[in-house]
């Protein structure tokens, strides 16, 4: 697959990553992140075994495992303690600050130039963000939500340096993910023990969430992107993972994790449009009509 389309393909399932989290129940995040990553990275290492794909005896540096552990540990620890501590599409959509953080940061790695539409789409679909936060934000007065908030705002640093710095190591082959993930569910397994309270699925539908978390945004959507922003349009990729709170409010609108409003609409038209314009869609537009 394109490398840009296998990113794009990322996007859309991580766009019900707080769909399936809510539905999970009260599972803690620790245990939750045990359980999710076990079947990200069990799928990852039987489709490598399918493929003849040896991985045993891979060595990669010291940097490389840490970024790839702390990245996904990271992020998913503080993207499900937020989901725990604060109103789900509120929390979900701090986290999906990590677009802008993205487009704005690749500016420092090596063959990247920083445009201005990238700035001026990147800013704008910011603010479609932080439209769909502000309110709930301002009033957040419970420490609970204040917490929830402050991890949904790491969530977004710690992915975004993660995407960033995965794409300084072009040549760690992608299914190292597998390894990654396998860690984490055994980092997080250990700290589950020792932390937290065992508290299983209650329903099948609980289940079922589990499972589809572990298949798609917590496993193949780790493999895609980081095919994709190792080589692909990383910048490009950036802008467009803006759909993906765009995509994550319309979903838990439709099921009723969320309110319809008039800023709901108004964001999310901000979100689309900034998108466009990073990724220099808007641009060649105006450049064909232009044109003799």
């Amino acid at each position: 697959m394109n490398p840009t389309m296998a990113g794009l393909s990322a996007i859309a399932m991580w766009s019900l990553l707080a769909l399936l989290t809510a539905a999970t129940g009260d599972i803690p995040p620790l245990q939750l992140l045990a359980m999710t990553f076990f079947i990200g990275g069990a799928g990852g290492v039987a489709s490598c075994r399918f493929r003849g794909i040896a991985m045993a005896g891979m060595r990669l540096p010291c940097k490389v495992w840490l970024m790839g552990i702390g990245g996904l540990f990271g992020y998913h620890f503080f993207y499900y303690t937020a989901l725990r501590n604060a109103p789900v599409a509120e929390a979900s959509l701090i986290a999906y600050l990590w677009p802008m953080l993205i487009v704005l940061g690749s500016a420092i790695l090596p063959g990247e130039r920083l445009r201005w539409h990238h700035v001026a789409g990147t800013l704008t679909g910011f603010f479609g963000a932080a439209m769909l936060v502000w309110n709930a934000a301002a009033g957040a007065t419970s420490t609970g939500s204040l917490f929830g908030y402050a991890s949904a705002l790491a969530c977004a640093f710690i992915w975004a340096a993660y995407s960033i710095a995965s794409r300084s190591h072009k040549q760690t082959p992608t299914h190292a993910v597998a390894l990654y993930c396998l860690a984490v569910a055994a980092l997080s397994l250990l700290a589950h023990v020792a932390l937290e309270q065992t508290v299983w699925p209650q329903t099948p539908t609980q289940w079922l969430a589990v499972a589809a978390l572990g298949c798609f945004p917590v496993g193949l959507a780790f493999y895609a992107w980081d095919h994709g922003v190792k080589h692909g349009n990383i910048q490009l990729l950036g802008a467009a993972a803006y759909f993906a709170p765009l995509l994550s409010t319309l979903i838990l609108v439709a099921t009723g994790y969320a309110q319809a409003s008039p800023e709901i609409a108004l964001a999310c038209l901000l979100i689309v449009f900034g998108a466009l314009l990073a990724s220099g869609r808007v641009l060649g537009i105006f450049n064909k009509k232009a044109a003799p």
